[in-house]
């Protein structure tokens, strides 16, 4: 399924300063978290729970090791201590870890998303962002740690996006399929919901009527 062969993964996730223990482990902390939301949490707060604890855990991981963090726009990510690349996870649909078929995210997001993955503007004044990491935030380019609940258990991958078409991320520079050892069912469906929304929905006009 997956096409290449674990060593070579694992070599290339090392390039990254990552490892499939690091996924392994935080994707079953995650699985675990989802797991205790009952009927009685708000709809969809499995999904959310997992896509949360995912990033979290990733967070937690690496920040000890020199990796900063970001929540700007609701795209949780941590940044490599270089700031060469930086990690965030989102659910997927499609062959998740088969490089012979395509993939895209589950949800469909929105136009801060399309920016980070599509955004090749130049500067000419230092910003913020500049001055923080070196080059502006979004310029900083993000892979995704892919994910998805398929017979039973969770399948992943780390890839980075180059484009989304409509509202799904589906172009990919490189995919690297995660050889995760069986983390069990998560017993829900990871990918319900992965994000608080995007910001391109209706305006909603709200009038008070005076008493």
């Amino acid at each position: 399924m997956h096409n290449v062969s674990p060593e070579w993964c694992a070599e290339r996730l090392a390039q990254l300063d990552l490892s499939v223990d690091l996924f392994h482990v935080v994707l079953d902390l995650a699985a675990a978290d989802a797991r205790s939301c009952t009927d009685f949490d708000a709809p969809a707060m499995q999904g959310v729970t997992f896509w949360s604890r995912t990033n979290r855990y990733i967070a937690e991981t690496l920040i000890p090791e020199g990796w900063e963090y970001t929540r700007r726009d609701s795209i949780l990510r941590t940044i490599h201590p270089s700031h060469s690349h930086a990690v965030t996870a989102i659910s997927a649909a499609g062959g998740v870890g088969d490089l012979k078929a395509t993939v895209r995210s589950k949800n469909p997001k929105g136009p801060k998303m399309a920016q980070l993955v599509e955004r090749n503007g130049q500067f000419v004044l230092l910003s913020r962002d500049e001055v923080r990491y070196g080059r502006e935030l979004d310029d900083i380019p993000t892979w995704c740690l892919l994910y998805k609940r398929e017979e039973g258990r969770i399948v992943a991958e780390l890839s980075l996006p180059v484009k989304m078409n409509g509202k799904f991320v589906d172009e990919w520079q490189e995919r690297i399929p995660l050889y995760l050892p069986d983390l069990g069912d998560p017993g829900v469906d990871i990918a319900l919901l992965d994000g608080p929304g995007d910001d391109s929905g209706p305006d909603v006009v709200v009038e008070l009527l005076g008493g």
